[in-house]
């Protein structure tokens, strides 16, 4: 039986998009589309359903002139070899073979049409995979740990779990029309790499001694997010047991779908019920739907590395190794990601794992064939082995394609690091991030360096820039995010303006501090002050 909406008793307090959801569910614009407007094409699409595209995982792409973005969820980042291909075939079909994959663990097409998403439907759903809810009022993919099950550093493997939570929440229309998007992580990694502190709702690692037994289990966060106000996620008083996560799951969806606030778009994420309510009355409210629980345990958080992985590592199965691969601000195409499928069947286990630092992994490899995995010709370009500002660079989608972007992203990261890459010696991997609008989904306010995209007005016209901040983190024990500096830097100018804050830093730092560290001792008014004098000359 479908859920009755509590929040319709007074309809003065929608904002106007909740009479489009209730008018039809997101969910029936899928049908909608293999029925009626893949025959009919773009232009008979109506208003309100091209907004419940989104339920597809589909957005209008910039400049609104017929084609289509569509995200694939990827639950928790891992695909098999046979995924991948088909992946990458619908991109050759349809995408003019552009693969991004994003700081969510997702893969993302451009240039699709309507015409052709029935069939994109159709194949991904053959090979097990979806882009239904991958954007849209309702669960997202759930990110997680891309080494799930061959991780040295995991409490537990939570594959399994994913699987199970992704499966129960998936097109189920007791949730399909949440105050706004909701995002949860989940790992068993004790170095934070799902970012829960990013998240509605993030599982941890953490144990708790019970009847003098040890359980291996979860803390929980609630109430993250970033966008133009990021809120980090506040710790619950609870402990959760694996067969208790999903349960939990939906206790603090159904509280984010019947008190979160849903009277402005801007202000309806759950962060700000949390931030409102406090951890403590949102305990009280958990409780009240999934019964007591124990109180926390031990925290197994020991730090963040911030999901990077390139390189060739040792795997918890003795004689078996993942290799992480540097995808150049996350984007590749149908043929590599073919020429990835193949290394994997042909030297791993047949699998491949984003990350959410918009990279990929080869997981299985044995000792004895890492040496000739590694010549195969697609890690040429998609090294294991990156320079170092190219390593740590991460860009949003920017207005290339996004109808939110004011300016474009992703080849101004690319060429910014590889000129970092050609003028600074630096023996530490600093992690810069680019974002083209305030929604962040470049990740920039947990960056070393975060770069978001502004325009300014110059006598040849508007031309791009951006604003810098530093000193972002979601180390467990102090995360914060960066701050921004004042002075907008043109855009062409980025690359030398940063070489120049790098190196200052370089200069100045104490034998063995990260730049991290660094921030932290100084403070923003050093940097502040470096980045005037910048300006100035």
């Amino acid at each position: 039986m479908a859920y009755e909406p509590l929040w319709t008793a007074d309809p003065s307090k929608l904002n106007k998009f909740e009479f489009v959801k209730l008018e039809k569910d997101g969910l029936d614009v899928i049908r909608t589309i293999i029925e009626k407007y893949a025959l009919e094409g773009y232009d008979s699409i109506t208003p309100e359903d091209m907004d419940r595209f989104k339920w597809a995982g589909v957005y209008k792409q910039k400049p609104k002139n017929g084609f289509f973005m569509m995200r694939i969820r990827i639950n928790g980042g891992i695909l098999t070899a046979a995924q991948a291909r088909a992946i990458a075939e619908i991109g050759q079909l349809y995408g003019r073979g552009l693969i991004d994959v994003t700081t969510r663990q997702a893969i993302q097409y451009h240039w699709l049409t309507v015409e052709s998403l029935p069939d994109i439907f159709r194949r991904l759903e053959e090979v097990g995979l979806y882009s239904y809810e991958a954007c849209g009022d309702c669960p997202r993919t759930i990110v997680g740990n891309p080494l799930a099950g061959i991780d040295r550093d995991e409490l537990m493997d939570t594959v399994d779990l994913v699987e199970q939570i992704n499966d129960y929440f998936l097109m189920n229309r007791d949730f399909s029309n949440l105050p706004r998007k909701y995002k949860m992580s989940i790992s068993g990694n004790i170095y934070n790499n799902a970012h829960g502190e990013i998240n509605d709702l993030a599982y941890v690692p953490a144990t708790k001694v019970i009847d003098g037994d040890e359980v291996i289990g979860f803390h929980v966060l609630v109430g993250g997010g970033l966008s133009a106000k990021p809120h980090l996620a506040q710790k619950l008083d609870i402990f959760v047991r694996p067969e208790e996560a999903l349960n939990v799951a939906i206790g603090v969806t159904t509280i984010f779908r019947d008190y979160g606030y849903r009277e402005k778009r801007h202000h309806a994420r759950l962060k700000f019920l949390v931030a409102d309510w406090g951890p403590e009355k949102f305990k009280e409210k958990l409780i009240e739907l999934v019964g007591e629980l124990p109180s926390r345990g031990e925290d197994k958080l020991v730090g963040w590395q911030a999901a990077y992985y390139d390189g060739v590592h040792p795997q918890k199965q003795s004689g078996l190794n993942y290799i992480g691969l540097n995808v150049p601000v996350g984007r590749l195409n149908s043929n590599e990601l073919i020429q990835l499928a193949d290394v994997a069947d042909q030297f791993g286990e047949g699998k491949l794992r984003t990350t959410m630092s918009q990279n990929i992994l080869i997981s299985g490899v044995p000792d004895d064939k890492v040496e000739e995995a590694l010549k195969a010709q697609v890690l040429q370009r998609l090294t294991p082995f990156p320079e170092h500002f190219m390593s740590r660079t991460v860009s949003c989608t920017g207005n290339e394609f996004c109808n939110l972007a004011v300016v474009e992203t992703k080849e101004r990261a690319r060429t910014v690091a590889q000129y970092l890459d050609e003028n600074v010696e630096l023996d530490e991997k600093i992690r810069i991030h680019f974002i083209g609008c305030p929604n962040a989904c470049g990740q920039k306010h947990i960056a070393d360096i975060g770069l978001q995209g502004a325009l300014v007005k110059t006598p040849d016209g508007m031309i791009d820039a951006f604003d810098i901040a530093v000193g972002g983190t979601l180390d467990p024990h102090a995360p914060k995010f960066n701050q921004v500096l004042k002075g907008r830097v043109k855009g062409d100018d980025v690359g030398a303006v940063l070489s120049q804050l790098i190196l200052f830093y370089k200069e100045n730092r104490e034998s063995e501090e990260t730049f991290h560290q660094y921030v932290n001792r100084v403070g923003i008014p050093a940097f502040q002050e470096k980045l005037t004098e910048i300006l100035a000359s």
